[in-house]
């Protein structure tokens, strides 16, 4: 499971449940693969960031989406606040992707826009700087 991709402990937990393991054996497995250094939550929370940035989603839904997948905060929040990570170009690039470099006209063309973002994850305060 791990060779075509990183995985979180939970997800491999969950997906060892399924195939009917004792939890027992899946709690020794992780530890070893953890010992060995072939499975780690750190690894895994910075590879889906870039992942997801790269597809034009924001912190806040990245940060929702690594706790879903059991990941705590102390091993990706060093990597989503990192200072190479651009949000405010990650964010003009999901909007042009969505948008194009066309202007909002009214009000609710604008409110549409902004909901949008802050699906994709962006905070109110970056939507706000760059629709104005």
């Amino acid at each position: 499971m791990l060779a075509r991709r990183e995985h979180s402990a939970f997800e491999l937990r969950r997906k060892l449940q399924h195939r009917d393991m004792a939890d027992t054996d899946i709690a020794l497995a992780i530890e070893q693969l953890q010992r060995e250094g072939l499975l780690s939550d750190r690894r895994f929370a910075e590879s889906y960031i870039h992942m997801r940035k790269n597809k034009g989603y924001g912190p806040v839904r990245i940060a929702a989406e690594l706790r879903q997948k059991g990941v705590a905060e102390d091993d990706f929040e060093p990597y989503l606040y990192a200072d190479d990570i651009n949000w405010s170009a990650v964010l003009m690039a999901a909007y042009e992707k969505k948008y194009g470099k066309l202007s909002c006209a009214d009000y609710q063309e604008k409110a549409k826009r902004m909901r949008y973002l802050q699906y994709r994850g962006f905070t109110h305060d970056k939507i706000h700087e760059l629709l104005g």
